[in-house]
């Protein structure tokens, strides 16, 4: 089961949000400098909770997908990283190996194995 990063993000921060302020309801500071420094903090927790979501979703849109598939002859090692399975050694076999006019000298050239290429395979292409 995949869940879709930006809607899970929106309802966690909406439940977080949510418990702040029945916690407000039970625990009634007694003067307004309570008030002030409550109200600081879960301001900066909910700055915090934004700034981590934010970064998920950015690493979810960066991430290659069958519909934006990441160019072999190009993406640096950074990129070739986030594909399914990919080693530190694969991705510079990949670099090393470059160009390709086909996705599939990932396994001509030996650089990749067939259990290796089948995990990325719907995930690359060579632009050319």
């Amino acid at each position: 089961m995949r869940v879709e990063p930006l809607p899970f993000a929106i309802a966690v921060v909406l439940f977080s949000l949510s418990l702040a302020g029945c916690n407000a309801c039970f625990n009634k500071p007694a003067n307004p400098d309570e008030v002030r420094e409550k109200t600081a903090a879960a301001t900066a927790e909910a700055k915090n909770d934004a700034k981590a979501v934010a970064e998920g979703v950015r690493d979810g849109l960066r991430r290659p997908t069958a519909d934006r598939p990441l160019d072999l002859n190009s993406a640096p090692k950074s990129q070739l990283k986030t594909l399914p399975g990919m080693t530190d050694e694969a991705a510079d076999r990949i670099i090393a190996g470059r160009p390709y006019s086909t996705e599939h000298e990932l396994l001509d050239k030996r650089i990749l194995s067939r259990e290796e290429y089948n995990k990325i395979a719907d995930s690359v292409t060579v632009k050319k």
